[in-house]
Order: structure tokens, then C-alpha cells, then sequence
């Protein structure tokens, strides 16, 4: 059976195209459990695996060097085993949008996932939860949320984010929360229905708000170069990451080719979960100054991150992450924000 023939890859076609469709197929690999005939239904599994896809190939598109490392990858013959993508959310007040998590979750569970465990970050005044598939939890690409509280920053930071997320808009409507509800109660959509929501759902995983000022931008920077990152980027996929066998082998490699991967590679307690990543890449956003102008800033974007899994004793890959990993991790973007105003 060919690939096209699937419904995962109908879904992934009815966003992206026949092109980028494709390309996605000959980039990744994909549970081949997933790849069924195109029935009256679509299950649950195979809309989670359609999204990652998506999402992947957005992220992809927006990190030049994730790019470029694919596009290695591909010369090379081989696939990328895509692990998890990562988000970031604001527990506060947001509009018309569901406050932090929320905004996901809702999405999220109907699709089949769970909270597979949560990570403290106090030190960026965030949580992080990782959600992995129920059906394929090794070979569905888990999602990293992380939620940032403003209560504990100071007042003017509070009132900082109010603003920027007052404007917030719901991807979804009555229709789509619908169709999720019978998503999570049946497992299954019948076709027209997934069709029709792929494009909510995909859209839930970008920026909801609209533009805001210089000045609430640098307030928001000012103590946490995260909510500074939000406020830019909204749910996007702040990173996506490639399950590799040999970590310290692929860093060196991508220094010898001049790509901007972090010095040294983070280290689980387990000594089992292995970490490393592209410096985000850097992109032009609007701000509107206190005489009413809107002025272009270059600010962090997203990155392309690289993960080693070992296994348990009991034979299973061990799909935790670590909360001093995590920590590290964000400072792709911390750095660099804090680089380009200074």
C-alpha cells in the first residue's frame, strides 16, 4: 500500500499539499501501525500523528538550521525520528482564549494524549507537563507544554501581560469543541469531521493575540525572557526535537559544519535522557513605540533540538524528561533575547 493511500497522509494533504505532504513522508519516520487505509473514520492516533506532522513542518520551515539539518539528514538517506515538540503557555487571563494549559489540553486529550509526568521550573517560575499518545507513546511525538505563572513576578509585569493577552482569539468555536467532544468520547471522527477540524486544531498551536507596545514588551524581557518569548510567539512550537542514537557524535559533527549547537550537552540524573539544541533562530516582529509608530525589532524565534533516549531495565525507552535539562534548554531563547537589547 502506498503511503498516499493512508489517512494520515490525506490529513496532512488537506493542510500542507501534496508537495509538503511528500516531503514529510520521506523526512520522518512513522509507526507504520499508523499508516492505514482510508476507512469511513479517522481515528484518534492517526489525527495526532497528522498534527505532529504539521507542526513539525511549520517548525521546520522557521529554523534555518533545522532546515538544513534535515535536508542532511534526507542527503544522507536516513529519517528523523520526531520525539516531542515543545510550547509554552501563561496561566493568566487571555481574552477570549482559555487561560495556560487549557488552551491545549482541550485539544491534547480528545487527541489521545495524557499527562505522562509534571516538572517543576521554579527557576523561570514555570511548569512544565509532558503529554504522551495513550496508543503509540514511543513513536507519537509527546508534547512538552510548559506553563509560565505571572503571580509570582512583580505587579507591573502582571499588568504588562494583561495587556498583551487582553486580545486573545479563540481558534476554536462551538462546532469544533463539538467535534473534539466526540472525538474523546469515540476515538474516531467520521471523515468530513476531521477534515473540517484539522485547520482548528493546527491553528491553536500559534500567536492569538495582536500587537502591543515596545514598552510592554521590554517590562515582560525585563524578568523573564519566557513571557518576553510569548508574547512574540504565542503557542507556536517554541522547539521540535530529534530522537538521535549518539548525541555527543552528532554535536560534533554539526560544530565541524559551523552550526550554532550548544557548547555542552545536558544530562538527565538518570544519566538516560541525553539534551542538545540549535540557538534559536532570530526573526522580525512589530512593536508599536509611545509616539504610535510601529517599529521592527529582531527577536528569538524557535529552535531545533536533539534528544538521546536509553532504555529502562524492563526493556521500555524511557520517555521522561528532567527538569534541569528543561531549565537549560530554554536558555536558547533566554540568552539571545537578553543578547539583542543589550
Amino acid at each position: 500500500m502506498s503511503s498516499a493511500d493512508t489517512g494520515v497522509y490525506r490529513l496532512v494533504k488537506g493542510m500542507l499539499g501534496v508537495s509538503a505532504a511528500d516531503a514529510l513522508f520521506t523526512q520522518l519516520e512513522i509507526d507504520p501501525r499508523l499508516l492505514k487505509p482510508v476507512g469511513e473514520t479517522v481515528s484518534r492516533a492517526e489525527m495526532a500523528q497528522a498534527l505532529n506532522m504539521v507542526l513539525f513542518y511549520d517548525l521546520h520551515e522557521r529554523v534555518p538550521e533545522g532546515h538544513d539539518y534535515v535536508q542532511d539528514v534526507m542527503a544522507a538517506g536516513q529519517k528523523i525520528t520526531f520525539d516531542h515538540g515543545a510550547l509554552r503557555t501563561v496561566a493568566w487571563p487571555s481574552g477570549a482564549l482559555p487561560p495556560g494549559e487549557a488552551a491545549i489540553s482541550r485539544v491534547l486529550r480528545p487527541l489521545g494524549f495524557v499527562v505522562a509526568d509534571t516538572y517543576p521550573l521554579p527557576r523561570l517560575k514555570m511548569t512544565g507537563r509532558a503529554w504522551a499518545h495513550t496508543d503509540f507513546p514511543e513513536t507519537i511525538a509527546q508534547f512538552f507544554v510548559s506553563e509560565l505563572h505571572p503571580e509570582q513576578f512583580s505587579a507591573e509585569f502582571q499588568a504588562a501581560v494583561t495587556r498583551v493577552l487582553a486580545d486573545s482569539v479563540d481558534p476554536l468555536g462551538p462546532q469544533d469543541i463539538g467535534r473534539l467532544e466526540r472525538l474523546g468520547r469515540d476515538s474516531s471522527l467520521p471523515w468530513m469531521d476531521a477534515l473540517a477540524l484539522m485547520p482548528k486544531v493546527v491553528a491553536c498551536f500559534g500567536r492569538q493575540h495582536g500587537g502591543f507596545s515596545l514598552k510592554d514588551y521590554e517590562t515582560l524581557l525585563a524578568e523573564s525572557a519566557e513571557m518576553a518569548w510569548i508574547s512574540t510567539e504565542g503557542n507556536a512550537f517554541n522547539h521540535a526535537t530529534d530522537r538521535v542514537e549518539d548525541l555527543e557524535a552528532l554535536s560534533a559533527q554539526q560544530k565541524k559544519l559551523g552550526r550554532s549547537i550548544k557548547d555542552a550537552i545536558e544530562v538527565s540524573r538518570s544519566g538516560r535522557v541525553l539534551q542538545t539544541a540549535f540557538k534559536a533562530a532570530q526573526v522580525e516582529r512589530e512593536f508599536l513605540t509611545e509616539d504610535g509608530d510601529w517599529v521592527a525589532r529582531h527577536v528569538p524565534g524557535s529552535f531545533y533540538e536533539f534528544i538521546q533516549r536509553e532504555r529502562l531495565q524492563c526493556g521500555r525507552l524511557d520517555l521522561a524528561f528532567d527538569a534541569g535539562n528543561a531549565t537549560a534548554i530554554f536558555k536558547m531563547t533566554t540568552h539571545e533575547a537578553l543578547e539583542i537589547l543589550n
